[in-house]
């Protein structure tokens, strides 16, 4: 049994990583999205993290470094939507996943205003489409590993104490929202 003391430093979380998604059908316009499938998709992606986090959140206070990553995905960026030269603009429209990330983005940054204060710093990760089970039925190759998709959320899990919070980051640096 370890000590009083070795118990009470194991009683923090110092990294906390949102990354349960799901996406919804692939290919379905908004128009033809029932209601009850966004609130599935919202529910995992936005709801899911905001249960997780308050549940937590006792304990990352406890770390003397704590930091969340949530998961966000590019799509979730309404300038990469919107930017003609950028190819997520020519993704097929979709009311889920897209939303939902964007929702992600938002929920990050309301975090990232409130904690900040404790220092806890608070960011999403666009980690890039990888190879899994999530993106085999994508209409383009996936070459990407998850090694290579985790290396930003690792890069933010381990951010010193004057590092950015409520920004939206990938391997090249910040993505615009």
């Amino acid at each position: 049994m370890p000590s009083r003391a070795a118990a009470a430093s194991l009683d923090r979380l110092d990294v906390l990583v949102n990354n349960a998604g799901v996406s919804g059908p692939l290919g379905e316009p908004p128009s033809g999205t029932p209601a009850a499938t966004l609130r599935e998709v919202f529910e995992t992606n936005v709801v899911g993290v905001l249960m997780v986090t308050n549940a937590v959140l006792p304990l990352l206070r406890r770390s003397p470094a704590p930091r969340v990553v949530n998961v966000s995905s590019g799509v979730g960026s309404l300038a990469h939507q919107t930017d003609p030269g950028h190819y997520m603009s020519g993704l097929p429209a979709s009311a889920t996943y897209p939303l939902s990330k964007t929702a992600l983005n938002q929920l990050t940054v309301q975090y990232a205003r409130e904690l900040r204060k404790d220092g806890i710093l608070v960011n999403p990760a666009a980690p890039g489409a990888c190879a899994t089970d999530f993106t085999k039925d994508l209409p383009f190759p996936i070459t990407r590993t998850a090694a290579q998709g985790a290396a930003v959320v690792i890069r933010l899990a381990t951010l010193p104490a004057d590092g950015p919070t409520g920004g939206f980051f990938d391997d090249d640096g910040r993505v615009p929202w």
